[in-house]
């Protein structure tokens, strides 16, 4: 029988690892142009079907019947067989119930904003309205009727909670964000059904506004807990769906190592990825590799701006990467949007070592104990704003990489 997620432009999805997790069928991704679906959906092979964008419309006519579910949302992203005929279902409404239980998320008598009006924004705004929200305005590029247009938003900015969903930031295009959050000064709470990269640039504006902001890992992994129950009959348990999400969260996230040059990035980057079995990226060591020449040679070729241009255009390339150890060159942090691009698919982690315990050799900004006192008073404070966690670096290599697996396990070392 067939198992897989079906849809146009898959190379972002983690549904092939989700359900091998549950052990119970083979799981593949099935991209398709549209004028295929039909064809596809007549193979009586099929078993069950997951549905992402942009078929979560379109393959409902291929359905013998819809769930009433589904009828209501108006949306079918889980296919299974039942007597032989294919049933259309929508997962994603109790994955999306999870999601806001788990992030403690109440929509009662709350004014929320939708962004989006494709399958997924239906299933939420059907969420709105069975969990009591106060209102539900949906918001659209062309603002058609029962929706506004996104010029029109900031007369809403007293919505207290914004709900995106939209392709916007999604792994490729990471860099770009459907709304800016300095229009909606009533917005507390941002939910992003993006689940890659794990930290949307939506999202982190949400945080650095101090507002709660959660992303849609959590969604994606109980839809589809939800879409093997409906193709194997059996429930997966609880506790299972829980370590599965923890598995992939701790799988797709990067362990990124920032702090002062000499701090021992390479030597401890290199050991913890051989440790955990994961590809190293050492960022200084990549731009030497593209330029053809040593970081010091380029200073002195083109100086330190053309070094920071190089150094932004590869932090924004492996931040996309996922279950890597990145080591960073020193001052990458001078850079606010380097760390966002670390930031998004990163644990960031501060190597503290003492200053005189420093190495200098080869670093054309370390040239002497006062360069590196100057430095230190400049970028510490970046260090340690950027950092998830903080980690004494004296003693031996041992010692220290034993504080980073602590650290790489999701706890304080």
């Amino acid at each position: 029988m067939i198992y897989g997620l079906l849809g146009k432009n898959l190379g972002h999805s983690y549904s092939p690892e989700i359900h091998r997790a549950f052990g119970r069928y083979d799981y593949r991704l099935i991209e398709l142009p549209e004028e295929a679906l039909e064809g596809f959906l007549r193979n009586p092979e099929i078993g069950g079907l997951n549905v992402t964008i942009p078929y979560k419309e379109s393959v409902a006519p291929f359905c013998r019947r819809l769930t009433p579910l589904a009828k209501e949302i108006g949306a079918v992203n889980t296919i299974y067989r039942e007597g032989g005929e294919l049933v259309g279902d929508n997962t994603d409404y109790y994955g999306f119930l999870q999601l806001l239980r788990r992030s403690g998320i109440s929509l009662i008598g709350k004014k929320v904003l939708v962004l989006g009006n494709g399958g997924a924004s239906r299933m939420v705004c059907y969420a709105c309205r069975k969990l009591k929200a106060r209102e539900t305005v949906v918001v659209t590029r062309d603002g058609r009727p029962g929706t506004i247009s996104y010029e029109e938003l900031p007369r809403h900015g007293d919505g207290e909670i914004l709900i995106h969903a939209t392709p916007a930031g999604m792994y490729p295009d990471n860099e770009s964000t459907a709304a800016d959050l300095e229009r909606l000064p009533g917005c507390r709470i941002v939910v992003d059904l993006i689940y890659n990269p794990l930290t949307t640039r939506l999202m982190a504006q949400a945080r650095e506004r101090g507002l709660l902001a959660v992303g849609g890992l959590p969604m994606l992994v109980y839809q589809a807990a939800d879409a093997c129950k409906a193709f194997t009959g059996s429930p997966v348990p609880a506790s299972r769906v829980e370590k599965i999400l923890a598995d992939l969260a701790f799988r797709m996230q990067n362990l990124v190592l920032i702090g002062m040059p000499g701090s021992g990035k390479t030597t401890l980057g290199r050991l913890l990825a051989e440790e955990l079995g994961r590809p190293f990226a050492d960022m200084d060591l990549l731009i030497e590799e593209e330029q053809g020449i040593s970081v010091p040679q380029i200073f002195e070729r083109h100086g330190e701006d053309a070094f920071r241009r190089m150094e932004k255009d590869l932090a924004k390339r492996v931040g996309k990467g996922r279950g890597q150890v990145i080591a960073t060159g020193g001052g990458t942090v001078l850079d606010p949007e380097n760390v966002r691009s670390l930031a998004q698919n990163g644990t960031l982690i501060f190597l503290d070592r003492p200053l005189d315990q420093l190495a200098r050799e080869g670093r054309p900004l370390s040239a002497s104990p006062a360069a590196l006192e100057h430095m230190s008073r400049k970028r510490r404070p970046l260090y340690e704003a950027a950092a998830d966690y903080i980690i004494a670096v004296e003693n031996t290599p041992e010692d220290s990489l034993k504080r980073l697996r602590i650290v790489a396990g999701g706890k304080k070392p």
